[in-house]
């Protein structure tokens, strides 16, 4: 069994729909710093810092503590751990790991293997990345991970993802919508084809969401990235909502962000199906971070 495989055997941690991507996470953020300075230990003080801003921008908008990844990631292979008092992880605190100066490296057998197989870090970085996120989040994650990633990724042409992302998702849904954005109806074309829309995912398909038209909305190319990043989501009558932790300005993101508030999203074309409800509820317990603005906030930022 390769690295791939045993990452992929354990690669689901979350439960019910819940999303859990700390592990994930750490371990992307331990390939980037192998990826930049080799195999070393890294102290609980400094991984703290980074994976807290990790799991605050791309974890479940709950509160969370980089100390769990930390110490659990030990019972699956990949990471080992230990203090000035010898191996073993003291616990998931974060007093302990601070005060017994916890350290965490890659296992030797993987770090081994990074160095000597080339381009088995971009494997499965990527496949970390997809098999956690949406695509439009891989760009961001990847840097503030500290990885330089470049190849094709794995989606394209490896079963071990599972089930792979329909080619034809995209063309289905800018169909379904007429190739409009659904939240601010923006239609551009070039030459004959529809530029800056893209096919979102409500449920991502990373966590058990369909590649079908009741799980999708034809997004311009930002607000597919506010959408994913939790800024905006769906009310159960399939309402726009904006977040209260949304801060914005000027009278662009007025008018790109704020004003969509309480709007109706664009609806698919007679004879298809809307959102389902579940999708529409996943994403707001899992994606959708703080409160939605109220008509009165609408115009104002918290």
């Amino acid at each position: 069994m390769d690295w791939i495989d045993r990452i992929a055997s354990v690669r689901r941690w979350g439960r019910n729909g819940y999303r859990a991507p700390h592990k994930p996470l750490l371990l992307l953020y331990a390939l980037g710093d192998h990826q930049r300075h080799g195999a070393r230990q890294i102290p609980y003080s400094e991984a703290e810092q980074r994976l807290s801003v990790l799991l605050e921008e791309f974890g479940p908008p709950r509160r969370t503590s980089p100390a769990y990844p930390f110490h659990h990631l030990t019972s699956d292979g990949f990471w080992c751990v230990d203090t000035v008092a010898g191996e073993g992880s003291p616990g998931a605190s974060p007093g302990l790991l601070r005060r017994s100066q916890a350290r965490g490296s890659l296992v030797p057998e993987l770090a081994e293997a990074l160095d000597r197989e080339p381009g088995l870090l971009e494997r499965l970085a990527h496949f970390l990345l997809e098999s956690n996120f949406e695509p439009s989040l891989h760009t961001e994650i990847s840097t503030l991970a500290g990885l330089t990633l470049a190849g094709t990724p794995l989606s394209t042409r490896d079963e071990r993802l599972g089930a792979r992302r329909d080619p034809g998702f995209r063309d289905e849904i800018l169909v379904a919508y007429e190739y409009q954005c659904a939240f601010c109806g923006y239609d551009g074309w070039i030459d004959g084809f529809s530029v800056g829309l893209e096919a979102a995912h409500v449920r991502w398909w990373a966590l058990g969401g369909p590649d079908e038209v009741d799980n999708g909305l034809c997004l311009c190319s930002i607000h597919h990235r506010l959408f994913d990043r939790g800024v905006l989501g769906l009310s159960e009558d399939l309402g726009i909502v904006v977040s209260t932790r949304f801060v914005g300005r000027s009278p662009a993101a007025e008018g790109m962000v704020l004003d969509l508030s309480g709007r109706p999203a664009g609806k698919p074309q007679a004879g298809l199906s809307t959102i389902g409800r579940e999708y529409v509820a996943w994403h707001t317990r899992e994606v959708f971070r703080g409160r939605a603005r109220t008509g009165v906030e609408a115009g104002t930022s918290t």
